[in-house]
């Protein structure tokens, strides 16, 4: 098992409604899963923490990287780049 990190700061929450009800069903596509969601997470230290912090898990490094690059999905990392600023970070 492997972990990503996605946190999100938004700028447009319709464009993010519409990511969600398309997220789930890419990350399956490789194996993927939510662990846990949280809006507004306590930022313990730092300037400026994001709006939306997830935690995500693959089965492997090779599953994430898959599900990042899949141009069959494209769209669906799109609506998550419309909808506000975006870090993902593959922790491996």
């Amino acid at each position: 098992m492997i972990y990503v990190t996605a946190q999100l700061n938004i700028e447009n929450r319709d464009t993010l409604d519409e990511y969600r009800s398309k997220a789930g069903p890419a990350m399956a596509r490789h194996g993927g899963t939510v662990v846990a969601s949280v809006p507004g997470p306590t930022l313990l230290e730092g300037k400026d923490g994001p709006d939306i912090a997830a935690l995500l898990s693959f089965p492997d490094r090779d599953a994430a990287l898959a599900w990042i690059n899949d141009p069959e999905i494209a769209n669906v990392h799109a609506l998550r780049q419309a909808s506000g600023r975006s870090q993902i970070l593959l922790m491996d």
